[in-house]
């Protein structure tokens, strides 16, 4: 996900119901995905959830813009720039995203994961040469302190080791620098095509360390709810929440599409709560306040200003 910078809807305009109620789909599904995850990785091994899903999704988004009369084929100039998105924001986030909610809560998980367009902001100063504005600084700050919130008295036990927070923050960079490249790179195919293809060509060397690295899953051995939540994350998260966010961001104001972010991990936190049993500390909310300041800081203010 990018940080959204058009709307067609002007701001004196009222809000179309429409993309208010694709809004809210859309922010409940993302947040529903982290318990979903969770519940797939207690039976599903790793590589193999990673390689099925994100195949899936990447043919998916490819026929909906074939079906819908986009093109769906990138110029030969544009592939080296896929990769390098691909390598990041597809293999580093897919990977480390499975890796961190298979070692610790999901809902914990959710918070980390949505440090992202802290680590995008930064890449984009040192990158492309965004500004450092103060809302962005005080959003880096803010965030920081999130995770130090979240991760210090880990770290402080030398006989605990956070690795499933420390995946995670990896796979939040890796998104966030993936975002930046895809930034810097003029598409010449629909938002679906070119995420389309970098979950195809991520999902090869997916593929191939599910082959390497792990035994397929037995299907005949897992539960119905695990099949139940790898179909939602495959269709409802990945396909259509990849669709209705560059949706959204036609029909509403960025200010209004970025706020929905600063729900997501609120509901990944306490839906993981409701379905799964994880108990809420109090370092858990005061750090998700902090990584929410810091997302508005950094997505709606700047939004906002546009």
């Amino acid at each position: 996900m990018s940080t959204p910078t058009t709307a067609t809807t002007p701001e004196n305009q009222p809000l179309p119901a429409a993309g208010l109620a694709l809004l809210a789909g859309l922010t409940l599904v993302w947040g529903l995905n982290w318990p979903a995850m969770k519940i797939v990785l207690g039976e599903f091994p790793v590589w193999w959830f990673r390689s099925i899903s994100v195949a899936t999704c990447g043919v998916c988004l490819l026929a909906l813009t074939a079906l819908s009369g986009g093109r769906v084929l990138p110029n030969r100039s544009e592939w080296p720039a896929l990769l390098f998105c691909a390598i990041f924001a597809v293999v580093g986030w897919h990977i480390g995203t499975a890796y961190g909610i298979s070692l610790m809560p999901a809902g914990r998980a959710s918070i980390i994961g949505y440090t992202m367009p802290l680590w995008a902001a930064l890449f984009g100063t040192l990158l492309i040469g965004e500004r450092m504005t103060w809302p962005k600084l005080i959003g880096q700050v803010c965030g920081l302190a999130g995770l130090a919130i979240l991760m210090g008295p880990d770290l402080l036990a030398l006989e605990r080791t956070p690795l499933g927070a420390l995946f995670m923050l990896f796979a939040a960079m890796c998104w966030g620098l993936g975002t930046v490249l895809f930034k810097r790179t003029a598409w010449s195919t629909p938002v679906s095509a070119t995420l389309g293809w970098q979950l195809v060509v991520g999902s090869v060397p997916i593929t191939l360390g599910a082959i390497l690295i792990q035994a397929p899953p037995d299907p005949l051995a897992l539960k119905m709810e695990t099949w139940i939540a790898l179909a939602y994350v495959i269709f409802l998260p990945m396909t259509f929440g990849q669709w209705a966010f560059y949706k959204i961001v036609r029909l509403l104001p960025a200010s209004v599409a970025a706020m929905s972010t600063l729900a997501v991990p609120v509901i990944g936190v306490y839906s993981s709560t409701l379905m799964l049993g994880e108990v809420v500390a109090l370092n858990d909310v005061i750090a998700l306040v902090l990584i929410c300041i810091a997302l508005f800081a950094v997505m709606v203010v700047p939004a906002m200003r546009a």
